[in-house]
């Protein structure tokens, strides 16, 4: 009954329409219409439906609620009835349907039985497959276990069977490629039965091992036949010992090793065997050499060819040939010797060949081919015994007697060896010998090219102390001679040690340079003693400025070989070294070479030939202008005019008129004078115009002091002009 006016109140009060309101009013309506009806979760729906479009729709288009839900059931009545037809008219289809599915049902669950099965079949033969697998896992192990069994026990029966045909190889085959791959295996065998201590306990080893034991000394009969055989196969006159070790020996050299290993008794008698053939065979070559090296020696130098003995008796003047002048030029001069020193690499020398040409050579010549055989057989000896033995010390028991034969030959020779060049040249042989040695590295010469640079060194300084005691002792009286041109012991000296300077320059030796400069101090000295032979002053002067320019020629063209030979020079040199000048030549080649012995001896010798030539100068222009000489001396050259009224013009006159008739005659003396007396022509020409230099400076000051002289115009007439003495000068210098 409250409902209608419920609804008026909604109606009423559309414009202020609150939802809140109605629900609240709808729910007291509900209420009051139905008590047994439980409203539980109403306000929750409310709440829910608030928001929601179609009843809002439904709220704002004022239709009431009861009329709604009365159309919306008969809807859905009507809905349920359409739905009911349907169905009916669908009916055979559904009990098709229920029928396809009720088939389907029976089939699936026949699958299921059948999956069933399987399932149960799958899982017993799981359990089988597990079963075999266990099976198989413990039959591989067996199999594994056995085939290690079976691997051991095959290498074992290998080793330790001996074949037929290994017996019959060792016991009647020859000694060949064959041969020697058996032996291998047989060492195999030998070594397996020694060194596994599980085989010296097994039954078969005591069926085997005499077998193996009687193959073992067959095999080392026959190899020691064999070797042996081919050990004396080398003692055949005409043998090629290195061919035969190489393509022979080398070939068995598992023979060596065999025995070393498996007979040691019988590899000592081979080793000893082979040290004896070689050392005779060798040393036997090497005696036939030296025997035929000793016909082609030329001997050089004699125990009296010093430097200060005389020529007359060393029996110089005597000797015919031209091959004894050769020979006789060479004790002092180095000359072609150097070339051996160019030729160390060179094949040794064949005697026979160099016999039938009757060639002879000086002993280092000689020296280096026997060297140089000795080092290239003791490489040849050392590289094979090392690779066919294994050991190095079997080269010196076999080359004891090659060296000894070498050492009693090269002691003998050297005992009477007065050639200080030659063994200086043996000197730096050995030394490019050791260099080889190091090159190849091949130590076995050592010690004894050790021993033979030993003997050399003390051999040298005795002939050297002879040729420096032969000036200190020399006999003045014998070796002085009437003659101002230079001495030919002073070319000895100086050819000699530019021979020693050439062989030192690379090697720098410290006391060779001392000993140089000891036997220059005694050239120096006989020099001296020798010029004071001449009774005048001025011949004694021309005696030593001869001598030391020779001296500084030979030094110069010995030190410009050395520059040359190295390779410092590069342009073309005029054959005429002469035509250098002392002060270029110095400033071009002596300051590289100061350091060198040579050097300093060019150095010291161009001092005191400076200082003999001033000399020379002045004893000449005493000889042609005394008076003149002796009055500018007593006139300071700053003379003041109060000092020159003292000198008169008589006092003056005399010389300037002496000066002006016979200058020109004077100076022509002078030029005859120096070309008679200087052997060097160059050397003349520096001293004629240094003396006519000081000749122009003397001159020069007399006249000035005839200026100075009150009334010395009167000799203005008398006087020579400057450029008249010039002239004069220059004349005399182009005639050189």
């Amino acid at each position: 009954m409250e409902a209608v006016p419920a609804a008026e109140a909604l109606d009423g009060h559309k414009d202020r329409f609150d939802l809140g309101v109605f629900v609240g009013d709808l729910a007291l309506d509900e209420e009051l219409t139905s008590d047994d009806e439980s409203l539980e979760g109403l306000q929750q729906e409310l709440d829910d439906c608030k928001d929601d479009q179609e009843v809002a729709n439904i709220l704002a288009n004022g239709i009431k609620l009861r009329e709604y839900t009365k159309g919306v059931e008969n809807n859905i009545r009507q809905v349920e009835l359409d739905s009911i037809q349907d169905y009916i008219k669908e009916s055979e289809n559904l009990v098709s349907l229920h029928d396809q599915i009720r088939d389907c049902d029976n089939i699936l669950s026949q699958m299921e039985t059948v999956l069933t099965g399987f399932q149960t079949e799958i899982g017993s033969i799981s359990s089988e497959i597990k079963v075999l697998q266990e099976k198989s896992m413990d039959m591989g192990l067996k199999l594994k276990n056995r085939k290690a069994a079976e691997s051991k026990l095959s290498k074992f029966v290998e080793d330790i069977i001996v074949p037929p045909r290994m017996i019959d190889i060792i016991v009647d085959g020859e000694v060949n490629d064959e041969y020697m791959k058996t032996l291998e295996t047989l060492s195999k065998k030998i070594k397996f039965i020694d060194a596994d201590p599980m085989v010296k306990s097994s039954k078969a080893l005591k069926d085997v091992q005499p077998e193996v034991e009687r193959l073992r000394q067959k095999a080392v009969s026959k190899i020691f036949e064999f070797v042996i055989q081919k050990f004396y196969a080398l003692r055949k006159p005409k043998t090629n010992i290195q061919i035969l070790q190489q393509s022979v020996l080398l070939k068995y050299k598992y023979t060596i090793i065999f025995l070393k290993e498996h007979a040691k008794e019988i590899y000592a008698e081979v080793r000893a065997a082979y040290i004896d053939t070689m050392n005779k065979v060798l040393s036997a070559h090497f005696r036939a050499y030296i025997q035929a090296l000793e016909k082609l020696q030329m001997d050089i130098a004699t125990s009296t060819d010093l430097l200060g003995v005389e020529t007359r008796s060393t029996g110089f003047l005597f000797s015919i040939g031209k091959e004894s002048l050769k020979t006789r030029s060479s004790v002092f001069a180095l000359g072609e010797r150097i070339n051996i020193l160019k030729e160390i690499d060179q094949p040794a020398l064949i005697p026979h060949i160099a016999e039938a040409k009757s060639q002879k050579y000086p002993y280092e010549v000689l020296f280096r081919s026997l060297q140089k055989l000795l080092i290239d057989t003791a490489t040849s000896e050392y590289l094979f015994t090392d690779d066919f033995f294994g050991e190095e010390s079997i080269f010196h028991d076999i080359f004891a007697g090659p060296i000894q034969v070498v050492d009693e030959h090269f002691n003998a020779v050297l005992l009477n060896c007065y050639d200080a060049i030659g063994i200086m040249l043996m000197i730096r042989i050995i030394h490019q010998h050791q260099l080889i040695m190091f090159r190849r590295r091949i130590p076995c010469l050592d010690s004894y090219l050790d021993k033979v640079n030993m003997s050399l060194w003390p051999r040298f300084k005795m002939v050297f102390d002879l040729h420096l005691n032969s000036l200190r002792n020399a006999n003045i009286k014998t070796l002085w001679e009437d003659d101002v041109h230079p001495h030919y012991v002073t070319r000895r000296y100086a050819e000699f040690t530019a021979s020693l300077v050439h062989l030192n320059v690379e090697h720098g030796d410290g006391q060779l340079d001392l000993n140089l400069e000891r036997l220059r101090m005694a050239i120096e000295d006989l020099l001296v003693k020798l010029a004071k032979m001449f009774s005048k002053p001025k011949q004694q002067t021309i005696f030593l400025i001869n001598n030391y320019d020779l001296t500084i020629a030979i030094l110069k063209v010995a030190i410009l070989q050395l520059i040359l030979s190295a390779g410092v020079l590069c342009c073309n040199f005029s054959i005429q070294i002469y035509k250098i000048t002392t002060a270029s030549f110095n400033l071009m080649f002596v300051k590289k070479e100061a350091g060198t012995e040579g050097g300093k001896a060019q150095l010291h010798f161009e001092e005191v030939l400076k200082s003999n030539i001033a000399i020379y100068v002045e004893e000449l222009l005493q000889e042609h202008f005394s008076d003149l000489i002796r009055f500018v001396k007593t006139r300071p050259a700053d003379e003041t005019a109060t000092s020159s009224e003292k000198v008169s013009i008589s006092e003056v006159e005399p010389l300037v008129k002496d000066f002006a008739s016979r200058y020109k005659a004077a100076i022509e003396l002078m030029h005859k004078d120096v070309i008679t007396s200087f052997s060097n022509f160059l050397c003349g020409m520096e001293i004629l115009r240094a003396a006519l230099a000081q000749l122009l400076l003397y001159y020069t000051r007399l006249t000035e002091c005839v200026k100075r002289i009150n009334g010395g115009s009167a000799l203005n007439k008398d006087l020579v002009s400057i450029s008249s003495i010039l002239f004069e000068i220059k004349k005399y210098s182009r005639t050189f």
